[in-house]
């Protein structure tokens, strides 16, 4: 480890910590993150399944927190509810750079993804009601097949897509964006039991106040990570699922900083803080939540009763099937029948390998089990198994397309770029007849 200098005043300045900093700097890669996510859900899986499962049991239910404040809960619970909400701050600021910088804020880009995206949620849980309505089950937990892991999917995009064209990955991290936002908007509206106004109203308060302060500039942790926490304790209290507070302030912080900055935002607050806060979301809220809750026992039984279940068989239908009808079809209904048109550098086999990779719901997948079924319940447990394998099949079908297109624009590369003769012009260029 290189120390700073006795001489060097400021110990955490910029560049007194390289290792922290390549840490950081690691944590923010797509691949990184996808991957570290697949290590906690497998150490908890692996646990789950050990003769010493039992300890994976008590971690995962042992409670902290003051109870005079209604915060006394289980691990488990500061991992859904207390971590999730940074994870949920960063897609919060994400969305707020999309609606002013990025390409939802032009609707004749964003048309095509955004549909792909609403798609992508509707067939999914048409798939699973319709499973479990047949069975005789319950389809409350609908809304479990819907989502799309930005973490995942684009860690798997960026290990197959070594010359897959960039407008592949702008459309699935837009299609993940706005996946999140209903994903948002589902958990506010559905998942919410016992509102309280009047804490609901308080909670308010706080919001407002970081709201002023980042509005004119304001960039004091000390100030604004107080109001924070308080905006998360209010909105936990209110009855409102605590993640939630997450999005809403990251939706105020602003992209354009009054005082001035880059016109694509790249230098403003918002910016800012998804660089700060990235590497502790990818790097610890995730995984631990993945951790605490992908925990699945599939021994003594488990996994047949669960293969039984119309839970699991609605979660891995939609996931697998639902999501690729949703979003191909999608896609090509608005390219089909309105004046958007698919990007020129994507083929139709472009899109098929990225509605198979939608499928890959994790993150947001497992909390809205949690959400509809109880932590721990037999149900959710089925949810747990469904999404894992639902996940993985999707993936690999993914993997199976993306990977033969990748060695087509492979092959289209090498060829663009061949210099037989060696005098600095590609041989299709010195032949145009043949090209």
């Amino acid at each position: 480890m290189v120390l700073p200098t006795p001489r060097a005043p400021r110990l955490l300045s910029r560049g007194s910590w390289p290792e922290a900093h390549r840490i950081a700097a690691a944590l923010r890669a797509e691949t990184v993150g996808g991957a570290l996510l697949l290590v906690a859900a497998l150490l908890a899986v692996v646990w789950a399944n050990t003769p010493w499962r039992d300890g994976y049991t008590a971690l995962r239910d042992a409670h902290v927190g003051p109870a005079a404040l209604g915060l006394d809960l289980s691990l488990a619970h500061w991992a859904s509810d207390g971590l999730l909400a940074i994870f949920f701050f960063v897609v919060g600021l994400e969305l707020k750079q999309e609606f002013v910088v990025g390409d939802l804020r032009e609707p004749s880009r964003a048309a095509v993804p955004v549909v792909a995206a609403a798609c992508g949620v509707v067939v999914p849980a048409v798939v699973y009601t319709v499973v479990n309505i047949a069975a005789d089950g319950r389809p409350a937990g609908w809304a479990v097949p819907t989502a799309t892991d930005i973490a995942f999917a684009l860690a798997v995009l960026a290990v197959l897509g070594t010359h897959l064209p960039s407008a592949l990955r702008s459309f699935l991290l837009t299609l993940a964006v706005v996946d999140d936002l209903i994903a948002i908007t589902i958990i506010a509206m559905f998942f919410t039991a016992d509102l309280d106004l009047v804490v609901l109203g308080l909670a308010l308060l706080p919001i407002a106040a970081f709201g002023v302060l980042v509005q004119r500039g304001v960039r004091t942790p000390w100030l604004l990570l107080p109001l924070g926490v308080l905006t998360w304790a209010l909105v936990h209290g209110s009855g409102i699922h605590a993640t939630i507070a997450g999005v809403v302030l990251g939706l105020l912080v602003p992209v354009r900083d009054a005082r001035g900055g880059s016109a694509d935002g790249s230098s403003s607050h918002a910016a800012d803080l998804e660089h700060r806060l990235r590497p502790l979301s990818a790097g610890v809220a995730v995984p631990v939540f993945a951790f605490m809750a992908a925990g699945v026992t599939v021994v003594d039984g488990g996994f047949g009763d669960a293969l039984r279940d119309p839970v699991t068989i609605g979660v891995v239908a939609g996931l697998v099937a639902g999501k690729c009808v949703g979003v191909l079809g999608g896609t090509f209904l608005v390219a089909r029948f309105t004046r958007a048109e698919l990007s020129d550098d994507l083929a139709w086999s472009d899109v098929l390998g990225l509605s198979l990779l939608a499928g890959i719901g994790f993150t947001v997948s497992l909390l809205i089990g949690e959400l509809a079924f109880g932590t721990g319940s037999a149900a959710d447990e089925h949810v747990k198994i469904g999404v894992l394998a639902g996940s993985v099949l999707a993936a690999l079908l993914a993997a199976v397309v993306l990977r033969l297109r990748n060695a087509t624009y492979r092959r289209i590369e090498e060829y663009e770029t061949r210099d037989d003769d060696g005098d600095g012009v590609p041989d299709c260029y010195d032949h145009p007849a043949q090209a």
